[in-house]
């Protein structure tokens, strides 16, 4: 048993609204404790202003994530040289790679780890320095040489929080890139199957035919043998004439039956390209709710040829989609049918910024063309008075 794909079920995520509120208040959570810290412990205003440099430009992660890490990297910088004690901004460094990581790219990605790295490094050095320099003078640690072992407590610290922020992001950001496979994957084989049904109901069509082929074919066959033989038998023995007569309705009649038969199981197959042809009727179907379009139409419809209709039905069609297309979002068309004497009037007609694009040169406007020319009809087609984009046709009826 193959397995079933459903395509209609996506991984939950923050929606964009979810996920601007959650930047907003995971940014604000972290900018917000700079001024009490600063107040409680009585520092000077300037690594206050090192900490909201840090952590201001994380309202901005998911939208900039490498701009935001290169000014908060920056700002780490800045603090490494001219602060040589830890500062609540520092917090925003992790929030930055790990944003870095998840919303950028992989090369990216492995940069910041190579930066916070470096940092990790730098910070444990300078705070480990300016430790050993807060002694009060006149202590007997002067002639101690510092090693390893007392940078390692930093050391260690940072660079883990430094590994865990950039392998969270990175895992996140791979892990959706894998759930948009499977999604895509999942679309892929759902056109896959739509597209074998399709062709599975083309070679049943064609099956089909085949056989009224067939049936019609030995129908007709039958049908002109007996009336044939009929015409030489009526002179000399109208009896024969009769049955022979007899035997032909009889046959046309069953080969009617089986054609009737085969084209029920074609109209049962549902494919729109054996559904009637559109017509005058069909106009209000072009029209959706969200188009802004004025429809005009007689009242009874015209009797018209079903060629002429289905010209009509397709001029509007095209204009109304190059309306769509090229006369703006807000633009508003009038679509209007009449009759005259021998003949059919459409008008299509739109106050957007379509004249704009008329050079772009689409086979839309040459199929409307020989459509309207088979029937000695007459199309118009050019900037509106006043704005705005025209189709005008005449149509012999």
């Amino acid at each position: 048993m193959k397995e079933q794909v459903d395509v209609s079920r996506s991984p939950w995520r923050l929606g964009p609204r979810a996920a601007r509120w959650f930047d907003f208040l995971l940014a604000s959570a972290l900018v917000l404790p700079t001024f009490p810290l600063t107040l409680l412990v009585g520092q000077s205003p300037y690594p206050a202003l090192l900490s909201l440099a840090q952590t201001v430009p994380l309202f901005w992660r998911r939208r900039h994530p490498v701009a935001v890490f290169a000014v908060v990297a920056g700002a780490s910088v800045l603090q490494a040289a001219t602060y040589d004690m830890p500062a609540w901004g520092q917090v925003g460094f992790p929030a930055a790679l790990y944003a870095l990581a998840r919303y950028g790219s992989g090369r990216s990605a492995l940069v910041g780890l190579f930066v916070g790295l470096c940092g990790a490094v730098v910070a444990s050095w300078v705070w480990t320095t300016a430790q050993f320099a807060a002694y009060p003078p006149g202590q007997e640690y002067i002639d101690y040489d510092m090693g390893l072992e007392d940078l390692l407590p930093y050391l260690l610290s940072i660079t883990a929080i430094v590994l865990a922020a950039w392998a969270l992001g990175s895992q996140a950001r791979i892990r959706r890139a894998y759930e948009a496979g499977l999604v895509e994957r999942g679309r892929q084989l759902a056109v896959e199957a739509e597209q074998r049904a399709v062709l599975a109901a083309a070679e049943e069509r064609t099956r089909i035919a085949r056989e009224m082929h067939d049936v019609v074919a030995h129908g007709l066959s039958v049908m002109i043998v007996q009336a044939d033989g009929a015409r030489y038998a009526a002179a000399k023995d109208p009896d024969v004439a009769v049955r022979t007569l007899e035997t032909v309705a009889k046959v046309g009649r069953e080969g009617l039956t089986e054609m009737r038969r085969l084209l029920g199981l074609l109209r049962g197959t549902g494919d729109p390209a054996l559904a009637p042809q559109p017509g005058l009727a069909d106009l209000p179907s072009l029209v959706t709710a969200d188009d802004r379009v004025d429809l005009e139409l007689p009242d009874p419809l015209p009797e018209v040829p079903d060629g002429v209709a289905l010209t009509v039905f397709r001029l509007v069609q095209e204009s109304l989609t190059n309306v769509r297309k090229h006369a703006g979002p807000n633009a508003r068309a009038r679509v209007r049918l009449r009759t005259v004497p021998g003949a059919l009037e459409v008008e299509v007609v739109d106050d957007g910024h379509g004249a704009s694009a008329a050079g772009s040169g689409g086979l839309g406007l040459l199929g409307m063309r020989e459509r309207v020319e088979v029937h000695d009809g007459t199309l118009d087609v050019g900037p509106a008075p006043g704005g705005g984009w025209a189709v005008r046709a005449r149509i012999p009826t």
